[in-house]
């Protein structure tokens, strides 16, 4: 007995991956977070498909009509917004569904994480700028680990992809500020990234709580921080990699002078 839990993407339906899709299309019983996933993606479940919504649905609730239809012999699909194994919450529920004698295959999605990066058209790892992404949260209800404290991380001084932060920027600029970050840091925000009424915020550290409180983006907000977002760089032949130059070999090129 198994269950899928698939990944739907950020928002635009277009974005499930042709895997997700095919389990959608194929599911006698589709369970989503309809708080979050497009109800345009769901329309595509085929004709007589049991479709259920899981925001108000507590976990156990979930687990419990999950393994009650796989044991009637029911394909089902679990869908999350974006990749699952992000902020997915996905752990509680396998672990309560293999108590119940029941496997899980996820399949994933695409972040919101590079649907806002895709918004914006940054690279988030630019060559001898910044090579390393740190995807994480800052600390509201739910504590962090100890060594995962915002300014800790940001001490790396490298990119920022910060979930469910929008209602936390002032602490953001306070932890970031106490990490050595200048107040002119290039910081992107979106919301509802890929949906129709995505918003784009291009601002700076020093402005991201006014310009967040101006453009009322309290929720469904990634944040981008650090050098790479810089829309400047599009205007700097700089930062190129080594993978296409001339002079650089590899297995499928010779090198040779620049």
């Amino acid at each position: 007995m198994k269950i899928y839990i698939v990944g739907a993407g950020p928002g635009d339906p277009d974005l499930i991956t042709v895997k997700g899709l095919k389990l959608l299309q194929q599911a006698d019983v589709v369970l989503y977070t309809d708080s979050l996933v497009s109800e345009a993606l769901i329309e595509r479940a085929r004709e007589g498909a049991e479709i259920l919504q899981s925001a108000g649905m507590t976990l156990e609730e979930m687990v419990a009509v999950m393994a009650d239809r796989v044991r009637q012999g029911k394909l089902v699909v679990r869908v999350h917004t974006g990749d699952p194994s992000v902020y997915g919450a996905i752990l509680e529920q396998v672990v309560l569904l293999k108590q119940e004698s029941i496997d899980c295959e996820i399949v994933p999605g695409v972040s919101s994480v590079f649907a806002a990066a895709a918004a914006v058209g940054a690279e988030l790892t630019v060559p001898e700028l910044t090579q390393t992404l740190i995807i994480t949260r800052t600390e509201g209800r739910t504590p962090m680990p100890e060594r995962e404290q915002l300014r800790d991380l940001a001490s790396h001084h490298c990119t920022l992809a910060l979930f469910l932060s929008a209602t936390l920027t002032k602490k953001i600029v306070r932890e970031l500020t106490e990490a050595g970050w200048s107040e002119e840091t290039p910081v992107a925000v979106v919301q509802r990234a890929s949906w129709p009424d995505q918003l784009i915020v291009r601002t700076t550290l020093g402005r991201l709580d006014e310009d967040m409180r101006v453009n009322g983006i309290r929720s469904h907000a990634m944040i981008l921080a650090g050098w790479a977002l810089d829309p400047e760089l599009k205007n700097k032949d700089a930062h190129r990699s080594k993978l296409y130059d001339a002079s650089f070999t590899h297995r499928f090129r010779k090198g040779g002078e620049a």
